[in-house]
């Protein structure tokens, strides 16, 4: 049986998608209906849908930022779900999902549309991987098959983040005026610590707080990663986690491992950091 999760953070909205599915495909088994991003990727991850219906936008974290969350920590030996986002956005928001070709629904969803939606889901489980994949998840063909459909989504997560839909910034892209940061203001106490930020090796998210990780220390701030970002040189600081943002140039060595993760050693610091599956891409040798 078919199972799908739903993230719709307006109630009527949420049964109304769920019923229509239900009457358009009556094998379908709706395990969980969340109503915030976290709760989407955490319930996802826990009960392991095959399809996941997002909400773009959604208190706590986007439909996009849930789907991130799902690529980075999706088991290495499970099918990845398929993802439909749903979306109020107007047509010029829109090309970006049409160019990468991930399916979606706008708000009010109009029957048609859902039903041609459902047809093609109902497609891609039906085809499957390839037969290896069916009879044993860990065959070389199964591995191959759902890595295959996992990089797929992973290109399509990283155009479509890039792109700016589902940010803060809105449809188009979040661009900034503010001027560059040059110096971190960190708080303890009474005391105010200034932080260059060309000493810092990288930003971690922490709870409510960002760690800031010098050679020598590190502090905590009151500011998320994603009001930070715009103010970062991306071509210096790359970001490799949703949570995580590192200094190119303070990364001594990246390797990989089989599942797609990379680990990176940093000059100056005794741990080892994960990049994820979305952000290996960027380890390349020359």
């Amino acid at each position: 049986m078919p199972t799908a999760l739903i993230a719709e953070d307006e109630p009527l909205l949420a049964q109304a998608l769920a019923a229509d599915l239900i009457r358009l495909w009556p094998g379908l088994q709706i395990v969980a209906q969340v109503g915030d991003g976290l709760s989407a990727s955490a319930q996802a991850l826990a009960l392991r849908p095959q399809l996941c219906f997002l909400d773009i936008r959604m208190p706590g974290a986007t439909g996009l930022e849930a789907a991130q969350a799902l690529a980075e920590d999706w088991p290495d030996d499970q099918p990845f779900p398929l993802l439909v986002f749903v979306t109020a956005y107007d047509q010029y928001a829109l090309q970006a999902f049409d160019a990468q070709a991930v399916d979606y629904l706008i708000k009010p969803v109009e029957p048609a549309r859902l039903a041609a939606c459902v047809a093609r889901l109902q497609k891609r489980l039906a085809d499957g991987p390839a037969p290896a994949a069916a009879d044993n998840p860990t065959a070389p063909g199964a591995n191959a098959a759902m890595g295959q459909a996992l990089a797929q989504t992973l290109d399509q997560l990283r155009a479509l983040l890039g792109s700016g839909i589902g940010t803060s910034g809105g449809p188009s892209g979040g661009t900034t005026t503010q001027q560059p940061l040059e110096v971190i203001q960190a708080g303890v106490g009474n005391t105010v610590h200034l932080v260059p930020v060309a000493e810092v090796l990288y930003f971690e998210a922490a709870d409510k707080y960002l760690r800031v990780v010098t050679a020598e220390r590190e502090h905590l701030i009151r500011l998320s990663l994603r009001e930070l970002l715009p103010r970062l040189d991306g071509q210096l600081f790359w970001q490799v986690h949703r949570g995580l943002v590192v200094r190119a140039t303070a990364i001594t060595t990246a390797t990989r491992d089989e599942s797609g993760k990379v680990y990176l050693q940093l000059r100056g610091r005794p741990e080892r950091l994960t990049a994820s599956r979305l952000y290996a891409h960027l380890f390349k040798g020359m």
